[in-house]
């Protein structure tokens, strides 16, 4: 461990959002919202466009002013500090490098106005620059840098300043899909390294599933779920979450119980229960058992197409009048047939109500 990694880990604060809400005008961006970032941790913001994620960033940092609500870092109340006064670090999607000043330069920048000492300076970048696989390129200009170099940068400026909370508002997004892949490793590995609590913001899945500690996923500025990465995809709060999360994603299936089965429109039977009335089940498509022809009959649907990935292949079909989606690993022997026969695992089914988009837990039993 180098010399500013202690450091780091030291001054790594959690950020508490109590009440917290946001307006503009009648416009309700955030309603409000209460919820905990752990010291430490990497959290990642998810959801759609226009979901409220920057908005919540930015009023982390202090970019945005809350309309009601505390936001406490540590044990600090900031909501009404300037962004420098909060101990943040934030790297955006564009970079925001000053085009002609070096590599080091940029990185040393808050530094020299914060008044350190040009030895102080000298030795920290130097320690950064290491961390980050810059030191060949600090005397260089962003314009001759690749889109990754030049991110890193961004981050090597942030976190020079030992902050207690490093905030990422989409910083991949500018990238392709290989440097995304590797930056997104990088990423990983620095946090594990200098343990800052990190908020990051995204609207890409593979982004959350693969950096995140804990993911809270946003809904028209609501908490739709904040769980782990696991949690979440196994055990998804609501409809919005089952599909928002997985490629392809959960499929929701509209159903009626008699009180002996959950029964599709066409009348399958898709799990023995006790219910009565109308609910929405889920299941994921690798969850779903393809029959081979001498098995006994499942569940039958129609087969519309099938895409071939490589490491798996998904086949759509129409069951009941709903599309179905099933994926099948590589090297399984998909029945190439217009109708297909399968099953569904009933310890693998999610139930959802119907009127509020919301788990109902516990109400499935096992089919025997």
């Amino acid at each position: 461990m180098n010399a500013i990694d202690p450091a780091i880990h030291i001054a790594a604060a959690n950020i508490k959002l109590q009440n917290v809400s946001k307006t503009y005008g009648k416009l309700n961006i955030i309603p409000n919202m209460d919820v905990e970032f752990r010291a430490g941790e990497f959290t990642v913001v998810l959801g759609p466009s226009g979901c409220g994620k920057s908005t919540l960033m930015q009023m982390i940092a202090g970019l945005e002013r809350v309309s009601g609500g505390k936001i406490v870092i540590g044990d600090r109340e900031v909501q009404d500090l300037e962004p420098k006064e909060r101990g943040c670090a934030m790297v955006f999607q564009n970079y925001a490098l000053y085009p002609h000043m070096t590599v080091f330069d940029n990185i040393a920048y808050s530094l020299k106005i914060a008044g350190f000492t040009k030895a102080e300076r000298q030795a920290r970048v130097e320690v950064v620059a290491k961390m980050l696989g810059l030191t060949d390129y600090l005397a260089r200009k962003p314009g001759q840098l690749s889109g990754g170099q030049r991110q890193r940068v961004a981050i090597g400026r942030a976190i020079v300043r030992e902050p207690a909370v490093l905030l990422f508002d989409e910083p991949l997004s500018n990238l392709d899909a290989q440097l995304r892949h590797d930056t997104r490793v990088e990423l990983a590995e620095l946090h594990k390294r200098i343990g800052a609590t990190t908020v990051f913001v995204t609207h890409d899945q593979v982004e959350a599933m693969t950096l995140a500690d804990r993911i809270l996923i946003l809904n028209k500025g609501e908490v739709e779920q904040y769980g782990t990465p696991k949690e979440i995809y196994h055990h998804p709060a609501s409809i919005f979450v089952a599909r928002f999360i997985g490629s392809p994603p959960m499929n929701i299936l509209s159903v009626s119980g008699d009180g002996t089965a959950l029964r599709l429109a066409d009348g399958q039977a898709v799990v023995d229960s006790h219910l009565i009335g109308d609910f929405h089940v889920g299941v994921r498509p690798e969850d779903i058992v393809v029959r081979n022809s001498g098995s006994r009959p499942g569940l039958r649907a129609q087969v519309r197409y099938r895409e071939d990935l490589g490491s798996h292949s998904i086949i759509a079909a129409d069951l009941a009048g709903e599309t179905l989606r099933i994926a099948t690993p590589f090297g399984a022997d998909a029945p190439d047939l217009n109708v297909l026969s399968f099953s569904f695992p009933s310890d693998r089914l999610h139930l959802f109500d119907t009127k509020t988009g919301r788990a109902i837990h516990g109400a499935l039993k096992e089919k025997t």
